[in-house]
């Protein structure tokens, strides 16, 4: 709910679920207060029936300026590991559980700031709407945000990553958010990790 009592994205859904009339819809919501000082909404994108749903937690400075999610330097990590992992990307649809950009400023620049809890849950019917639309076999989840939005607040990624899980008519597989493969000490190692689990997701019934 925000500061002026509404409750979440749901009052914004629109009555024809498709991607476009979702998409256009997104564009109004005011769901929570991040809409206050991003530049504009992210919403997913992709075809309307993918065999993959990538969700990570929210857009980036770059992705909040252009309009598109997964097209910073993250989205450069993420399109090599699914090159490398055999996953096409015409069978992908990506967004986040967040659609709006969430940051502190700190001079002239915007500093990337975690969404609350209460932010991920008013954004939720949203990224319903999306998995109800698109009906995905795979979802891979991408890091600690989206999968407790969509996994339960208990999940661990540390603990369960690569593990395929249900999650409604679909299997998901949990890894870390491709950022956080450029914030490791070892680029390297987290690297390799990372395509690992889309390598799970790319094995999985459904998917191969």
């Amino acid at each position: 709910m925000d500061r002026d009592g509404n409750n979440g994205a749901a009052r914004f859904l629109p009555g024809r679920l498709d991607l476009g009339a979702l998409r256009e819809a997104a564009a109004c919501c005011e769901g929570c207060d991040l809409f206050r000082n991003a530049t504009q909404t992210v919403f997913g994108e992709g075809p309307e029936r993918a065999t993959y749903v990538l969700v990570g937690e929210q857009p980036g400075d770059q992705e909040d300026r252009r309009g598109h999610p997964f097209v910073g330097p993250a989205g450069r990590v993420l399109d090599q590991g699914l090159e490398e992992a055999g996953i096409a990307r015409e069978d992908v649809y990506v967004t986040n559980a967040v659609k709006h950009f969430s940051f502190q400023l700190r001079g002239k620049r915007r500093i990337h700031q975690k969404p609350t809890a209460a932010e991920v849950t008013a954004c939720r019917p949203w990224l319903d709407a999306e998995l109800a639309v698109v009906r995905p076999e795979v979802v891979v989840v991408l890091g600690a945000t989206a999968a407790q939005a969509l996994l339960g607040r208990t999940f661990r990624v540390t603990r369960h990553r690569g593990e395929p899980v249900p999650l409604g008519d679909a299997l998901a597989v949990a890894t870390i958010h491709p950022s956080a493969v450029l914030r490791a000490p070892d680029r390297d190692a987290a690297y390799a990790g990372f395509l690992d689990d889309l390598r799970v997701a790319a094995r999985l019934p459904g998917a191969a």
